[in-house]
């Protein structure tokens, strides 16, 4: 099992820091990833979006700075700073950045 990557180790951070918002893009920074979870930050322009896709995995949703979509079975449910929501293993979700919208995402397989 690995540990912990691309992100500080013992020393305090903003998490939110550290992924950058990029126009007209999702950007992606994995912090750890292997067979039992994945933890990676994204950062979402407005209008960008994952579409809908299913995972083998419960994903634990947070929000980290503005105002994400996520879509679950269907359902709509927004996400402001602060919130978090799961989406279901094999269960079809999307995301999308309302507007700018930055967010943690841990995968637990």
């Amino acid at each position: 099992m690995s540990g912990m990557k691309n992100i500080s180790k013992a020393e305090v951070m903003v998490l939110k820091d550290q992924v950058t918002y990029q126009e007209g893009q999702v950007v992606s920074k994995t912090l750890a990833q292997n067979e039992h979870v994945s933890v990676t930050l994204f950062s979402f322009d407005k209008g960008e979006e994952i579409s809908t896709h299913e995972s083998g995995g419960d994903a634990f949703v947070t929000c980290l700075d503005g105002v994400g979509k996520v879509t679950i079975d269907g359902v709509e449910y927004i996400l402001h700073e602060g919130e978090s929501i799961v989406m279901p293993a094999k269960h079809p979700h999307a995301v999308y950045g309302e507007e700018q919208f930055k967010m943690l995402l841990v995968v637990i397989f």
